[in-house]
């Protein structure tokens, strides 16, 4: 079993974000999601990037990283697009993070001012034509980790593992959860 704090994207902890994270729990794992947006959900991507605007993305990273605090140390971060950044945070700068599973989105290391931890596993997951996404940057980034892997999909839609919004992917989403599975369990 693995510990894993799952952050969801701009439009909030939205019932796909929890189908998710379910079906990580029917593998065995353990999922805390915290709700950054104190229980707001947006119907549009635009929405819930604006308000993320409004609150500050750094606002919204320190409470990530503050729910954080009762996380076993040996933890797995993940996060869909917004939920990316507080999850890259945690796994670049806390110590006894295992990894990251960063979906639809990630940053540069020195984001974060440092580089990516040895010790700590990463994988990223992009659909290959999404304009919210920068491929060249998780390309960058997935290089810089030892242990770094990078799946890219087909397609241009943004959030498509979430199963209440109209880009979901099913057939996608189940090869995303296969890896993060077969990821997961490396990590064990």
């Amino acid at each position: 079993m693995t510990d894993i704090m799952l952050f969801h994207h701009a439009q909030g902890l939205t019932d796909g974000v929890r189908a998710f994270a379910t079906r990580l729990e029917a593998h065995g794992h353990r999922v805390v999601l915290p709700d950054l947006y104190d229980g707001a959900t947006y119907h549009t991507l635009d929405e819930g990037v604006a308000h993320a605007e409004r609150a500050g993305l750094d606002a919204l990273t320190a409470r990530g990283v503050a729910a954080a605090k009762d996380m076993p140390l040996a933890s797995v971060f993940a996060g869909f697009s917004l939920g990316a950044l507080p999850a890259q945070k945690l796994a670049q700068t806390r110590p006894g993070a295992l990894g990251a599973v960063l979906y639809h989105g990630s940053v540069p290391a020195g984001t974060f001012g440092t580089a990516w931890p040895a010790a700590v596993a990463l994988q990223i997951h992009l659909a290959q034509d999404d304009e919210w996404s920068e491929l060249d940057v998780a390309q960058a980034l997935a290089r810089t980790a030892p242990r770094g892997e990078l799946y890219i999909y087909p397609g241009s839609a943004h959030l498509i593992t979430d199963s209440s919004l109209d880009e979901y992917d099913p057939d996608n989403t189940d090869l995303i959860l296969q890896r993060t599975n077969t990821f997961l369990g490396a990590l064990s």
